[in-house]
C-alpha cells in the first residue's frame, strides 16, 4: 500500500494523524497508524506538513506544544534521512560540530543528576558550571534564527521560524530558570530540582538537536541552493560560533565551500530533483519519449543502458539491447569507427561527431556526444538520431501568433 500512495495522499494521512494527536490520540496509537498507512516519510515532507497545519489555521503555539511528539512519531522513519553534507566549511557541518559539544555538556549534567553524591557544594558547583556553559546555546540558536530561517522563508518555508524559534525561546526560559533555581537550592531540594527542572531542560535541548539534524537540516539541504549556503557562511562570522574552535579565515572557507557545493541531482521517492527543476518519474519518461529525436545512452564501460521509445523511431531498438556492449550492436565494417569515436571521447580529444545520410526518403542526422560531469570526467556517450527532412525545407518564418493548428 505504501508504494501506491501519492504525495498528496501521504501528506493528508499524516496531517490527520497529527491532528488526532492534538485531540488526545496516544503516541503509540499514532505510531501504529503511521506504520500501517505510511511506512516512511522524508524530513522535507514532515516540515511541509507542519507548514500545512499552520496554513490550515492550527496555531503555532499548538504545533509548538506537540512538536516533540511529532519528532517521536517520525523517529524510526527519520533514521535514514539525516543530512550527509560533510564539507568542514558547510554551515550544517559547523552546526553539527556544535551539537556534538552540546551533547557532551548535557551528558555530563545528566550524569551529575543521576548520581549527585554526598558533597552538595561540589555537585552544585559542577551543575552551575555546566549550566553556565549552556548559555552559549544562544549563539547556536541565533545563527539559525538570523540566517538559516530567513533563507528558508524566501523559499516560502515559514514553519521553522514560527515553530522552532518558539522552542528556542522555551529552552532559553528553561535554562534561565534552571540557573536561578540552582542558586537558591539547598541539599534537601536538590532531588526535586534535578527531577523537575534540570532533566526537562536536558530533554528539550537534546530534543532540539534531534529535530535539527533529522528534520530541519535535511529539509534545508533540499530547499536551499549552493549560493544560499555560501551567503549563510559569509554572515555566520558576524554572529559567531560557540563550543567549537573558531573556524578558519572566512574567505578561505567560502572558496572551499564554493568548490565542493554543486547543484547535485537527488531522488526522493519518485521525485527527481535537478539543478533547474524537478520531475516525477512518469513525467520524465513521457518527456524523453516525446522528444522529436531518438536517444540511446552508452555508459563509460561501452554498455548500452537506455534508449527512448518514441512513436516513430528511425532505427529499431529492442529491450534485448540493454546491457549489451555497443561494439556488438554494429556491423563488423563499422565497429572500428565506433571504437575510434569512443576512444577519442574517453581521452578528451573530442566531444562530438555528426553524420547524415539518406534513408528511405528521409534525411537522417546522427550525432554522438560525450557526456561528462562537472569535472570533465567521461560518463558515457549519447547517440541522437533525428529526421531533419522537414527542417531542411523550412524557409522564411512562422511566428507563434500565426499558428492556427
Amino acid at each position: 500500500m505504501h508504494a501506491n500512495l501519492s504525495q498528496d495522499k501521504k501528506q493528508q494521512i499524516v496531517k490527520d494523524i497529527i491532528l488526532d494527536l492534538h485531540k488526545g490520540l496516544t503516541v503509540e496509537a499514532a505510531k501504529d497508524r503511521f506504520e500501517q498507512q505510511i511506512g516512511g516519510i522524508s524530513a522535507t515532507e514532515i516540515a511541509q506538513i507542519e507548514q500545512g497545519l499552520i496554513n490550515d489555521g492550527v496555531s503555532v503555539d499548538e504545533i509548538k506544544k506537540f512538536c516533540n511528539v511529532h519528532a517521536l512519531l517520525f523517529e524510526a522513519s527519520l533514521d535514514q534521512t539525516a543530512a550527509q553534507e560533510t564539507s568542514p566549511s558547510h554551515p550544517v557541518f559547523l552546526f553539527k560540530l556544535e551539537n556534538r559539544e552540546i551533547e557532551k555538556i548535557t551528558a555530563a549534567l545528566k550524569e551529575f543528576a543521576a548520581a549527585p553524591g554526598n558533597d552538595f557544594p561540589a555537585t552544585k558547583k559542577r551543575l552551575a558550571d555546566g549550566l553556565e556553559k549552556l548559555r552559549g546555546l544562544n549563539i547556536h540558536y541565533e545563527r539559525k534564527e538570523q540566517l538559516l530561517f530567513p533563507f528558508l522563508e524566501k523559499q516560502g518555508f515559514m514553519g521553522p521560524s514560527k515553530v522552532m524559534w518558539g522552542k528556542h525561546n522555551e529552552i532559553r526560559d528553561l535554562l534561565k530558570g534552571a540557573i536561578t533555581k540552582l542558586q537558591s537550592a539547598d541539599s534537601g531540594k536538590l532531588p526535586e530540582y534535578l527531577q523537575t527542572t534540570l532533566n526537562p531542560l536536558i530533554e528539550e535541548i537534546n530534543g532540539m538537536i534531534f529535530k535539527e539534524e533529522n528534520i530541519l537540516f535535511p529539509a534545508a539541504m533540499e530547499k536551499l541552493a549552493p549560493k544560499d549556503w555560501v551567503n549563510i557562511l559569509k554572515e555566520s562570522q558576524d554572529i559567531g560560533y560557540v563550543f567549537i574552535e573558531s573556524p578558519r579565515e572566512t574567505e578561505e572557507m567560502i572558496k572551499e565551500l564554493s568548490a565542493v557545493l554543486r547543484d547535485e541531482p537527488t531522488v526522493n521517492a519518485d521525485l527527481i530533483r535537478l539543478p533547474t527543476g524537478d520531475f516525477r518519474a512518469p513525467e520524465l519518461l513521457a518527456l524523453l519519449n516525446t522528444l522529436p529525436f531518438d536517444i540511446t545512452f552508452v555508459d563509460k564501460d561501452d554498455t548500452v543502458r537506455y534508449f527512448t521509445q518514441g512513436t516513430d523511431r528511425i532505427f529499431s531498438r529492442t529491450k534485448a539491447v540493454i546491457g549489451r556492449k555497443v561494439q556488438n550492436c554494429h556491423p563488423p565494417q563499422s565497429v572500428d569507427v565506433v571504437l575510434r569515436i569512443l576512444d577519442s571521447f574517453k581521452k578528451g580529444q573530442k566531444d562530438s561527431y555528426a553524420f547524415w545520410l539518406n534513408l528511405k526518403g528521409k534525411l537522417v542526422y546522427i550525432r554522438y556526444l560525450a557526456l561528462r560531469d562537472a569535472d570533465g570526467k567521461y560518463l558515457g556517450t549519447v547517440e541522437i538520431t533525428q529526421d531533419i527532412t522537414g527542417i531542411k525545407k523550412i524557409e522564411g518564418e512562422k511566428r507563434l501568433i500565426d499558428a492556427r493548428d
